[in-house]
C-alpha cells in the first residue's frame, strides 16, 4: 500500500474512483448470462433490458455514483491544491467512500430507508469538504 505517498484524502478519492469504475461489471455480466455474449453485445442502441430488477437498480445505483463523484473529486482535488488536510477531511472522504458502497449494495438490494440515509451520509461528507474549504469549519 503506498498511503505514504497519497495523502488520505487522495487515497480515499482513489478507492472511491476505482469502485465507482468497476460498480458495472456485476450488471453487465447479467447481461452476458441473461442473453448470450452475442446479443448482449450487439447493441446499436445501448438499450439492452434485463429480466431481474437488482440489476437495472444497480445500474441506477452506479449512475447515481458517477454524478457524486463529480461533485466529491474536485473537493478532495481543491482541498489537496491549497494544503488543506485534518482528521475532519480525512473523516469525510473515509465516510464519503462507504456511504458509497452502502448506497451502492443497498439500492441494489432495494432497500428503500437505507438507501436514502446512505445517500445523506454521502451528501454530509461532501458538505462537510466544502465547508472546510470555505474556511466555515
Amino acid at each position: 500500500m503506498q498511503t505514504d505517498i497519497l495523502s488520505p484524502e487522495l487515497y480515499w478519492l482513489t478507492l472511491t474512483v476505482l469502485m465507482t469504475g468497476l460498480m458495472w461489471v456485476p450488471y453487465i455480466l447479467n447481461r452476458l448470462v441473461e442473453q448470450g455474449p452475442l446479443v448482449a453485445l450487439w447493441d446499436p442502441q445501448g438499450e439492452t433490458a434485463t429480466r431481474v430488477p437488482w440489476a437495472d437498480r444497480m445500474m441506477r445505483a452506479h449512475q447515481n455514483a458517477v454524478e457524486n463523484l463529480v461533485i466529491f473529486a474536485p473537493l478532495v482535488l481543491a482541498l489537496q491544491l491549497v494544503g488543506i488536510t485534518s482528521a475532519l477531511t480525512v473523516t469525510a472522504c473515509l465516510v464519503y467512500f462507504f456511504a458509497r458502497l452502502t448506497h451502492y449494495v443497498v439500492f441494489t438490494l432495494g432497500i428503500p430507508v437505507l438507501r436514502v440515509l446512505a445517500f445523506a451520509t454521502g451528501v454530509v461528507a461532501q458538505v462537510t469538504l466544502a465547508l472546510v474549504l470555505l474556511g466555515v469549519v
